[in-house]
């Protein structure tokens, strides 16, 4: 058994996952196929939002898979790094915007 916290992708594990429920894996690939499919928005938009919310869940799968797949679509290397900057952004002014309730709190009478 590996210590990594994120291990290697492997066959085996695809398989297992596979096995452990198929139904639902074949559901989950139909969903992904019609999400990312082009519609509203081109597949090359779609893949920029997902690097970008990959990077602001931090799943490394993810943020491999579909920086992959954007370039695969068409999306230049400063395309995706400016999708990355987004979701920086977005992250930063999440916790900036918070400082409110934290504000708010300390204005409260203690206990």
């Amino acid at each position: 058994m590996s210590h990594e916290v994120y291990p290697q992708p492997t066959r085996e594990l695809a398989r297992r996952r596979r096995e452990l429920a198929p139904e639902t894996l074949e559901a989950f690939r139909r969903f992904s196929q019609q999400v990312f499919a082009d519609g509203a928005l081109p597949a090359k938009t779609k893949q920029l939002i997902a690097v970008a919310v990959a990077h602001v869940t931090q799943c490394p799968y993810c943020i491999r898979s579909h920086s992959r797949l954007a370039r695969q679509a068409g999306a230049s290397p400063e395309e995706v790094m400016e999708a990355i900057w987004v979701a920086a952004e977005m992250r930063a002014g999440a916790a900036y915007a918070h400082a409110l309730l934290a504000l708010d709190a300390l204005e409260e009478p203690g206990p």
